[in-house]
């Protein structure tokens, strides 16, 4: 299945891509597409239902984040080894964790906001995970079973506030306002059927900037999700975005950061695409 979220901001309402690609409204069966709906049981209320009997949407709604009232967004990085390398860093003995403030989260066509005094602003297209049950010291055989399902996010990055202000740690230059637009739909894991081999790409204003495969990960979804589980508890709804193969802004020589009105497009197989358009800051 491929579940979205279609409206406006914070009023966004749960759906369904139906065969033709049409979103069909499910408010009657789930009143959000959620963690709170992942535990208890809305995945198999959908599953059941029957599309052709649910409202098709008129028209091309904004998509929302695809996952709501997320309550931790986790990040991995430096999880592809050709991405590690342009960066100049050495591969992780063990996966690199950080968190994404939440607050950061924005639908997958919503504009990027260029935060203040920013000056090296970046992208990276990565795999996201959705738990959809309770994870607490999992063991190896019970991980898979943990994974609800995947999607496509751009881990927008500030480099200047992750690195010469980072004070030790990248959360500043990851968390920013518009920083993690996800989806455009979470597709339940029933439909990728091996989520180590996806394509992915990225562009800036037509020119392709990131090609990639989830086969070059240096730790698979997992992996991550049980080790996750070892230090802290993930409950359903939490997501895990996984790492970047190369081709990031800050790798090139010279860098070449994204700039007011330019246009991010990107995609991974089975996952959709995105497109965010680079707008000045607020006042």
């Amino acid at each position: 299945m491929k579940l979205v979220r279609y409206g406006a901001p914070g009023r966004e309402k749960p759906g369904i891509i139906d065969a033709d690609g049409k979103i069909r409204d499910l408010s009657r069966i789930v009143k959000d597409i959620d963690g709170d709906m992942l535990a208890s049981g809305g995945l198999a209320k959908i599953k059941k239902a029957n599309l052709k009997r649910l409202k098709p949407v008129a028209g091309k709604p904004r998509l929302g984040p695809c996952l709501g009232n997320v309550k931790n967004f986790i990040a991995i990085g430096l999880n592809y080894s050709d991405h590690a390398a342009e960066a100049g860093m050495p591969i992780p003995k063990e996966p690199i964790i950080f968190n994404k403030v939440t607050t950061c989260l924005c639908g997958p066509n919503d504009d990027t906001v260029t935060p203040r005094e920013s000056t090296k602003l970046d992208y990276e297209v990565e795999l996201g995970i959705v738990i959809g049950k309770r994870a607490r010291y999992l063991t190896r055989e019970n991980t898979k079973a943990a994974i609800a399902g995947y999607f496509l996010s751009n881990d927008v990055s500030e480099r200047a506030f992750q690195i010469e202000r980072s004070g030790g740690q990248w959360d500043k230059g990851k968390g920013c306002e518009s920083f993690g637009p996800i989806g455009p739909w979470f597709v339940t894991k029933d439909e990728i059927k091996d989520p180590q081999n996806l394509s992915m790409w990225l562009d800036v204003n037509g020119e392709r900037r990131q090609t990639g495969n989830t086969k070059t990960m240096i730790f698979d979804c997992e992996h991550i999700v049980w080790y996750c589980s070892q230090f802290f508890v993930m409950e359903p709804g939490d997501i895990i975005i996984t790492g970047t193969p190369p081709g990031v802004a800050l790798g090139m020589k010279p860098p070449k950061f994204l700039q007011v009105g330019d246009v991010v497009t990107l995609g991974i197989d089975g996952l959709g695409e995105q497109r965010q358009k680079v707008v000045a800051a607020k006042k």
